[in-house]
């Protein structure tokens, strides 16, 4: 057997496997899409947590995971006559070919912002497509960091973009200036919204250095636990609890944990 031929073989019996689940049990005949989905919000953030720890095996068996929701998904959708899973696919790939004419048409492209152009315009081109804003596309549900980096892309994917991450950083500079003057004044409604365009343009910043804000953020709250925990267990050892340490011990611990730990 060749690989390919094993490949379409392993995904027949994953289609097998969920017919069967279907019908004998009990758990996986009661689940509904509605049921389902926040087990998949769950599958994707360990996908997630795993590819931050560069877990290969994790990511490998999370990727598993997710796949096997959207076999799920399909079954479902097959039982009631929607849509099934040959559907979603040759959907996907026809989606893949019309936003790809660089690829896969006649159309010119330099580089790769090009490549992110052609992708948003092609999304309001779709046939019986809904979106009527490059922004529609960007689910109100996603964290708040997420969410402003993906409008981000999406505004410049449609060529409303900074020129250089020269100007991008002066306008971080711009906005922290604005937010200090409202914390001066203690405003609470200004501070909060002056707090956001800090944040926001902050993330613009990353995104010029192709710096993934929310990866970068999540190590580094990984980073701080390592550490935290590390001055708890010192605290132990001595037979004390952190609400017995000063703070001046307490950053003896903390400078101690970056020698151990970093």
């Amino acid at each position: 057997m060749n690989f390919e031929n094993k490949k379409l073989k392993l995904f027949k019996k994953l289609l097998d496997l969920m017919d069967e689940l279907r019908q004998k049990c009990l758990w996986d005949k009661e689940q509904t899409f509605e049921s389902l989905s926040l087990l998949t919000i769950e599958e994707t953030y360990e996908l997630f947590d795993a590819i931050i720890n560069n877990n290969i095996d994790e990511i490998k068996n999370e990727l598993g995971d997710l796949l096997m929701h959207i076999v799920f998904y399909s079954k479902i959708a097959s039982e009631k006559n929607s849509f099934d899973i040959g559907d979603v696919i040759d959907g996907i790939i026809k989606k893949i070919i019309f936003r790809h004419p660089h690829v896969f048409g006649n159309v010119k492209i330099e580089n790769s912002n090009d490549v992110k152009k052609i992708w948003e315009s092609s999304k309001l081109k779709e046939k019986k497509s809904k979106v009527k804003s490059v922004l529609d596309g960007v689910p109100k549900t996603l964290p708040s960091v997420i969410k402003a980096y993906r409008i981000q892309e999406k505004a410049s994917g449609v060529g409303f973009e900074w020129k250089n991450k020269d100007k991008v950083w002066l306008k971080v500079i711009e906005e922290l200036e604005e937010f200090q003057n409202e914390v001066k004044k203690g405003n609470k409604p200004s501070i909060e919204k002056e707090f956001g365009d800090v944040l926001f343009s902050l993330i613009n910043y990353a995104r010029f250095l192709k710096i993934n804000p929310e990866v970068s953020l999540e190590k580094k709250n990984k980073k701080f636990i390592n550490r935290f925990q590390f001055i708890e267990k010192e605290a132990t050892k001595s037979n004390k609890q952190l609400k017995d340490l000063s703070l001046d011990q307490m950053e003896e611990y903390w400078d101690l944990s970056k020698k151990n730990l970093d």
